[in-house]
């Protein structure tokens, strides 16, 4: 496989004024006007991260945009993952939507004192995450340069930082950095020593060879990403993700290879610092899912000895069923109680939810010196979700899920004791937002291992807090012994605070707080008094707090932005919601142009679907879209468009539903007397894009649309899209009902289609919007294709998304806000 090629810069205009007289070779990205440029570059909020122990607090602000010289650089394909050869980092995120982001700043900050920390990044470089050791005394980081992906310690106390020397990570799998025990040792992927060149011939090599011979059974869409396409790729592939496993002391530097060099994929470390599961690849390779579906085996390496266990070995899995999992053992993990005890699940049902069997898992067992046959501990009657240890050996958190409903259950178990009865702790849909119990609150023992925080036989609670007025986040306290749970904590109406955790001295708890026109800080606050008055679903003691940090509004422009949450039902009776945004200086009673923005969502049933989620309390912060705001734009902001029914075939009215969502959305906008429904446009990324498109050609309720990185061909994606399961052989009609691609001819109103080139979403594959774009162009449509060079699935470079801005711009201006005003409702 030849590397990535650079592309010419071909966008279309220097600005958005003159952006439709642009000729295709214009060698300039065009930029939006002055205000809304600043905007777009202004600093993201920080995001913080309490240590372990509770007394320091690291916030971390993460690059705005990285240049399009950054994004542009040379990469490899492989098996689902991107690599930049030079220096072996990844040039992709996981799941191959985007690019790593850089990180600008580190600040620690001394949670009693509030004593504020700049920790010196390396220069010329791009540091990742930090990951806090178990003992919350340090802190580490990869940082990527020219030539390599660097390890480094910094100190917490003194904010510190030190490279290692001759720690040359190679983070091509991941699971590349992590603390062995409380904090003294680091587990890590080296490049290996004395590797040698890569191999060559990448630009010579034979035919690429693949058969079926009859096997049964489907593989889903999105294994398709970036697959390895010859022997050429191959023998990159097993170069590139060789690593030698390592141990650092922490305090010395000292560096320890542990084993001998491997294809590792998962590498997890056990409580007890010496016991190492990994799981390493092996072939045959696959050309046709990426790596993840690979065979693998699975042992437990002993860093003291260098020497491994077998536990598992897995074959090839190219043909899973859809939303399914593979056959043998899967999902392992290191009890957090024990020394070294693994656990795992294996699939009863051939890892297919459309079999019906009485349990679809069973759970295994295993302990050190894993001599021994593993046994069984359990049975689900559902897919096996994971556990949630405690500190107790006796009480653990099983959970199941349910695809075909969606549905959960947690259930209180005793695994040492399979005759005593579990206890039901939850049971619900996985759609519920406003009877959602919240999620554990963990903690890191010393030994490093996650457990669920537990005090005097209570657990704590952090949720979303999801209401009919919208998110307030709240912290619980839940009593094992009753089940009953009480309030310690709910953000207030006016504003958004989300638990962050708690702090050293008993009683105390960090929480993020934001308003509409207070940026996102951390606030220091006391459990209080209880109150007995208090209200049902509102905290039952006082919180008081104060500020601990103070980062800056960097844009106090978009504090004259107005919004609120707006409530209404689609035809049928099902609730929807959305945000409407007002631009700077609105008067009431004035009837705006608007942009519409929603991404389509799928439940099983519509109690759940009608529910309203996110808060319209949150800091103010404007995404390409409602950059239209500072334009005279009111933005009708993620609006409720679900997609409800059976999932195994919710989508045979998925057309119908859209429509009936749209429509309801236009027609409360619109009574409220903000938007003129003469002049509406309708946006939209992913699947967003795709009902943009379909939008478009099956109603009248928009004036133009932009839809971005969309699939307009389903037929393309024949193993599921979405939710939907089936494949185009068992479902024609509702892979062509949803294709926009074959109401081509019926597209009349404007259509801008912008794509990023290199977009590894297997279900938006840059074809797509080329393919629609020549349809409406050959069928007389308005339309307009902006090809973003070297981007993939999420924009990324500065000048990709100045261009995306101005494009937005220009077309909303032109076919939205020139439109005749409506003279009526």
């Amino acid at each position: 496989m030849s590397i990535h090629r650079t592309a010419c810069i071909t966008a279309l205009a220097v600005s958005a004024s003159s952006l439709f007289l642009a000729t295709p070779a214009s060698a300039e990205y065009a930029k939006p006007p002055a205000e809304l440029l600043k905007v777009l570059t202004a600093p993201p909020p920080p995001m913080p991260s309490v240590d372990p122990t509770g007394k320091r607090l690291l916030l971390t602000t993460s690059q705005t945009y990285p240049s399009i010289s950054r994004v542009a650089r040379p990469y490899l394909k492989l098996a689902g993952l991107r690599l930049e050869p030079g220096n072996r980092s990844r040039h992709d995120t996981p799941g191959g939507y985007g690019i790593p982001a850089c990180v600008a700043d580190f600040t620690l900050v001394d949670i009693a004192s509030g004593k504020e920390t700049r920790v010196p990044l390396p220069k010329d470089a791009c540091a990742g995450g930090a990951l806090w050791s178990p003992d919350g005394q340090r802190f580490a980081f990869q940082n990527v340069v020219a030539d390599s992906v660097q390890l480094w310690v910094g100190d917490a106390a003194s904010g510190q930082v030190r490279q290692i020397p001759g720690a040359r990570l190679n983070p091509m799998f991941g699971s590349t950095v992590q603390w062995l025990d409380g904090g003294n040792r680091l587990l890590v992927k080296l490049v290996p020593a004395d590797q040698g060149p890569a191999p060559a011939g990448d630009d010579v090599y034979g035919p690429d060879v693949q058969e079926s011979l009859g096997a049964k059974g489907v593989s889903s869409t999105y294994e398709t990403r970036d697959t390895l396409a010859s022997e050429h790729d191959e023998r990159l592939f097993a170069y590139y993700g060789q690593s030698q496993l390592a141990v650092v002391e922490a305090a010395s530097g000292k560096v320890n290879p542990v084993g001998v060099p491997q294809l590792y994929n998962d590498v997890n470390g056990a409580p007890d610092g010496v016991h190492v599961l990994t799981e390493t690849i092996k072939p045959p390779f696959s050309h046709a899912v990426t790596y993840q579906r690979f065979a693998y085996d699975v042992d437990v390496l002993d860093v003291t000895t260098g020497k491994s266990v077998r536990i598992a070995s897995l074959p090839l899995a190219e043909r899973v069923p859809v939303h399914g999992v593979p056959e043998g053992p899967r999902d392992f993990d290191w009890r957090a109680t024990d020394p070294a005890t693994l656990v795992w699940a294996e699939a009863l049902d051939k890892g297919d939810w459309n079999v019906s069997v009485p349990q679809r898992d069973k759970l295994m067992l295993q302990s050190a010196p894993f001599t021994a046959a593993p046994r069984e501990i359990a049975r689900t009657t559902q897919r096996y979700a994971g556990f949630d240890w405690t500190a107790q050996p006796q009480r653990s958190f099983l959970n199941e899920y349910d695809e075909n409903r969606h549905w959960r259950q947690t259930r209180i178990v005793d695994i040492d004791d399979p005759k005593r009865e579990a206890r039901l702790l939850w049971d619900l849909s996985s759609d519920e937002l406003y009877g959602d119990p919240g999620s554990f609150v963990y903690q890191r023992l010393p030994n490093g291992a996650y457990v669920v925080r537990e005090e005097d036989g209570k657990v704590f609670l952090r949720g979303q807090g999801s209401s009919p007025q919208g998110d307030r986040p709240f912290l619980d306290r839940l009593d094992l012994a009753t089940l009953e749970s009480e309030r310690l904590f709910r953000s207030a109406a006016d504003a958004y605070d989300q638990f962050l955790g708690f702090t050293a001295e008993p009683g105390r708890y960090l929480t993020w707080h934001q308003s509409v026109i207070d940026p996102p800080n951390a606030w220091l606050r006391e459990l209080g008094a209880r109150d007995a008055a208090a209200r049902e679903g509102e905290a039952q003691y006082a919180a008081e707090g104060r500020a601990l940090t103070h980062v800056a509004d960097p844009t106090p422009e978009v504090r004259q932005i107005q919004k609120r949450l707006v409530t209404y039902k689609r035809a049928d009776g099902i609730d929807l919601s959305f945000t409407l945004y007002t631009p700077p200086g609105y008067q009431e009673g004035q009837r705006l142009p608007a942009i519409l923005y929603a991404y389509p969502a799928d439940f099983a049933n519509s109690a759940q679907a009608g529910q309203v989620s996110g808060s319209q309390q949150t800091f103010t912060r404007l995404a390409p879209y409602r950059l239209m705001l500072l334009a005279g734009y009111a933005i009708i902001d993620n609006a409720s468009f679900p997609i409800v029914g059976d999932p195994k075939s919710a989508y045979d009215t998925y057309l119908e539903q859209l429509t009936a969502d749209a429509k309801a959305a236009v027609d409360k906008a619109v009574e409220l007397g903000v938007v003129d429904r003469n002049r509406i446009g309708v946006t939209g990324h992913s699947h967003g894009g795709l009902m943009t498109a379909n939008l478009i050609a099956h109603t009248d309720l928009f004036k133009a649309g932009v839809a971005t990185s969309g699939s307009y061909n389903k037929t393309f994606t024949p193993f599921g899209f979405q939710n939907e399961r089936r494949s185009v052989w068992q479902a024609q009609d509702v892979y062509l009902k949803a294709s926009p691609y074959f109401y081509a001819d019926r597209i009349k109103l404007p259509l801008l289609l912008v794509h990023g080139e290199d977009d590894a979403n297997p279900g938006t594959e840059p074809f797509q919007s080329r393919k629609l774009y020549q349809a409406i162009r050959g069928n007389g449509g308005t339309t307009r294709l902006v090809m973003l060079p070297h981007e993939p699935h999420w924009y990324t470079a500065l000048e990709s998304n100045e261009q995306l801005v101005a494009e937005m711009l220009a077309w909303f201006d032109r076919y939205v806000k020139n439109a005749p005003a409506a003279s009526t409702k």
